[in-house]
C-alpha cells in the first residue's frame, strides 16, 4: 500500500505515536492490522489479530549510543517474559513474545513504553499500512439496504461503515463495519464498464450506471479523495414512479405534459429530485402518446421501455461524445420530444435553444434556487456580447420553468414543494427579455398567469397538514410573504410596485 509521511509531534512512546498513525491512514486506506513506521536510526512493527484493540505485538529496530543500549538492554531484561533483544550489525531489535496470554498484555504496553523513555523519538515518520478488510463488497447488499432504509445515496469511504443519505440525512449502518480502500477499489472494478475504467485510472473519477437485475439501477460516482478511493451510489428504482407516487399534482403535471413544443425545464438544487420528475413526466408521455422520445444522458438513469411511444437514450461517450453533438444530430433522428440530461454549458444551451424553435419539445435540467432567476442563470453561462440574443431567444421558447424542493413530511418522509413559471402573460415575458428576476416574481403572483410561487405552494402543504409550521418556513424564499398568506394579509404585488420599472399590462401571449 502507499507510503505516507506523518508529522507525530514530540511523543514520549511509540504506542502513542501509532495511534495517531492509525488514525491517518484510516482516512485514507481503512483500517490497519499491520503499520510500519521508519524514522532516522529507529523503525517499528505493530500488528493485532482483529480491526480495532490495542496493538498487541511489536519489533523496535534501534541504532542507539552505548548508554542507551545498556539501559534499553536492561528494561528487556527486567521484563523478559514478555520480550526480547538481538544485536544485528549495529542495529538493536526489541521484540515482543508471541502467544504471550491477555493477563501479560499490561506488562508489554509498559515494557514497550520503558524501552522508548530510553530514547529520544522522532518527530516525523514514514508510514505504511498493511493487513486490511479483503472480503467483497456485495452490491446486491447494498440496493437492498437502500431500499429498505428508503435511502436515496449511499456513500462508500475508507475507515467508514457505509453512509446512507436517508431523507436528506447521513445515517451511519453497522451493515458491513469499516470498509478499506482495497474493498471500495474492488467494488468500483467489480461493476464499472471498460471504457469508465479507462476514464477512472487516467483522471482519477468517472460516473456510470449500474443496474442490480430486480432491484434498481444506480448512478454511480467514483473518485479519489485525498488519495483515498470513495465510491456513491444514487438509487434509481426500477419501475418509474408515477405523479400520484411523487406526490406532486396530478393535474398540474399532466397541463405540462400535454406541452408539445418550446422549452420545458425541471430546476432545483442537486438532491432535489429533479430527474425522478423529468423521468415521470416522459414515463406519461410514453404511455399516452405516439412520440419519437430521444433523451441524451451522462450516464442513463431511469431506463425507459417503449408503450405507445418509441423512446431511443443515448448515453454519453458510448453513443455520442457531446450533448452539443447529440442535440445537434438529434434533429435528423425525427424526435417529437428531447431530453437532455442537464444543460451544463453555451453550445448545449445554444443547441436546446435552436430544437425548441423548430417545433421540438425540449426538457431539460439545471440547478436553480427559483424559477424566477433560472433565466438569468441560464444567460450567464454566455459572454456579455451574447446574452441580449439569449434572452430574446429565451423569451420566444419558454413554455414553463419547475422548480422543486424537498421538505420534510409529517410522519417522516418528504414531500416536493413545486414553483411553476408559466410564461403566458406579458409581464412575465417582458422579464425574461429584460433578465429581471423581480418582475418574472411579481408576475408569476398575477392572477391572470397559471404560475405559483413556492410561497403559494408551501402555504397550501402546510394548511393541508402535510408539513410543519417549522418546516414550512425553512424552506420558503421570502418568510415574509408566507406570514401574510398565514394572516390572510396576502395580496397579489402591483406590477408598477417594482422601482425603475414602468408599468406592465397582464395579458395572455
Amino acid at each position: 500500500m502507499a507510503e505516507f509521511i506523518i508529522g507525530t509531534g514530540q511523543t514520549p512512546t511509540v504506542r502513542v505515536i501509532v495511534k495517531t498513525i492509525e488514525e491517518q491512514i484510516r482516512l485514507k486506506e481503512g483500517i490497519p492490522r499491520f503499520i510500519l513506521a521508519r524514522a532516522n536510526n529507529i523503525e517499528f512493527e505493530a500488528e493485532r489479530d482483529d480491526f480495532q484493540g490495542n496493538f498487541t505485538r511489536w519489533i523496535l529496530r534501534m541504532r542507539v549510543p552505548e548508554a542507551c543500549l545498556n539501559r534499553i538492554l536492561g528494561v528487556v531484561k527486567e521484563n523478559s517474559d514478555v520480550c526480547s533483544a538481538e544485536r544485528q550489525q549495529e542495529w538493536l531489535i526489541v521484540s515482543t513474545k508471541d502467544g504471550i496470554p491477555a493477563n501479560l498484555l499490561p506488562k508489554v504496553y509498559s515494557a514497550i513504553d520503558k524501552v522508548c523513555q530510553c530514547v529520544t523519538l522522532p518527530e516525523v515518520w514514514k508510514v505504511r499500512g498493511d493487513r486490511y478488510r479483503i472480503d467483497r463488497i456485495s452490491p446486491e447488499l447494498l440496493f437492498q439496504a437502500m431500499i429498505q432504509y428508503k435511502a436515496s445515496d449511499v456513500h462508500l469511504s475508507p475507515g467508514e461503515c457505509p453512509l446512507f443519505r436517508v431523507d436528506g440525512d447521513m445515517r451511519h449502518s453497522e451493515l458491513m463495519g469499516p470498509l478499506s480502500a482495497i474493498q471500495i477499489l474492488d467494488l468500483i472494478r467489480q461493476i464499472i464498464p471498460d471504457r469508465y475504467r479507462e476514464e477512472f485510472e487516467r483522471a482519477n473519477q468517472t460516473s456510470f450506471s449500474y443496474h442490480q437485475a430486480g432491484l434498481g439501477y444506480a448512478r454511480v460516482s467514483a473518485f479519489y479523495k485525498m488519495g483515498a478511493p470513495h465510491c456513491t451510489f444514487r438509487f434509481l428504482p426500477e419501475r418509474i414512479p408515477s405523479f400520484e407516487e411523487l406526490n406532486i399534482p396530478k393535474n398540474t403535471m399532466l397541463e405540462i405534459a400535454e406541452i408539445n413544443h418550446g422549452l420545458v425545464l425541471v430546476t432545483g438544487m442537486t438532491g432535489s429530485g429533479k430527474t425522478t420528475t423529468v423521468a415521470a413526466i416522459i414515463d406519461w408521455i410514453n404511455a399516452h402518446k405516439s412520440y419519437h422520445i430521444l433523451t441524451i444522458e451522462n450516464p442513463i438513469e431511469y431506463v425507459h421501455v417503449n408503450k405507445k411511444s418509441i423512446i431511443s437514450q443515448r448515453n454519453m461517450g458510448d453513443d455520442v461524445m457531446t450533448f452539443n453533438e447529440a442535440v445537434t444530430g438529434a434533429l435528423r433522428h425525427d424526435p417529437d420530444v428531447i431530453v437532455i440530461g442537464e444543460m451544463r454549458d453555451p453550445d448545449t444551451i445554444r443547441a436546446a435553444i435552436n430544437a425548441a424553435a423548430t417545433g421540438h419539445l425540449v426538457i431539460s435540467t439545471l440547478h436553480s434556487n427559483t424559477a424566477s432567476e433560472v433565466v438569468n442563470r441560464i444567460v450567464s453561462f454566455f459572454d456579455p456580447s451574447e446574452r441580449d440574443l439569449v434572452r430574446l431567444q429565451l423569451r420566444d421558447c419558454i413554455r414553463c420553468i419547475i422548480c422543486q424542493r424537498l421538505v420534510p413530511k409529517v410522519g417522516g418522509g418528504r414531500i416536493p414543494a413545486l414553483e411553476i413559471m408559466y410564461n403566458d402573460i406579458k409581464a412575465i415575458n417582458d422579464g425574461i427579455l429584460s433578465g429581471d428576476t423581480d418582475l418574472i416574481r411579481v408576475g408569476m403572483q398575477q392572477t391572470v398567469s397559471h404560475s405559483f410561487i413556492f410561497e403559494q405552494y408551501i402555504h397550501k402543504l402546510y394548511k393541508d397538514e402535510r408539513i410543519t409550521l417549522e418546516h414550512a418556513r425553512e424552506a420558503v424564499t421570502d418568510r415574509s410573504t408566507l406570514d401574510q398568506l398565514l394572516m390572510g394579509t396576502y395580496s397579489v404585488p402591483r406590477l408598477d410596485s417594482i422601482k425603475g420599472k414602468s408599468e406592465h399590462e397582464a395579458f395572455r401571449v
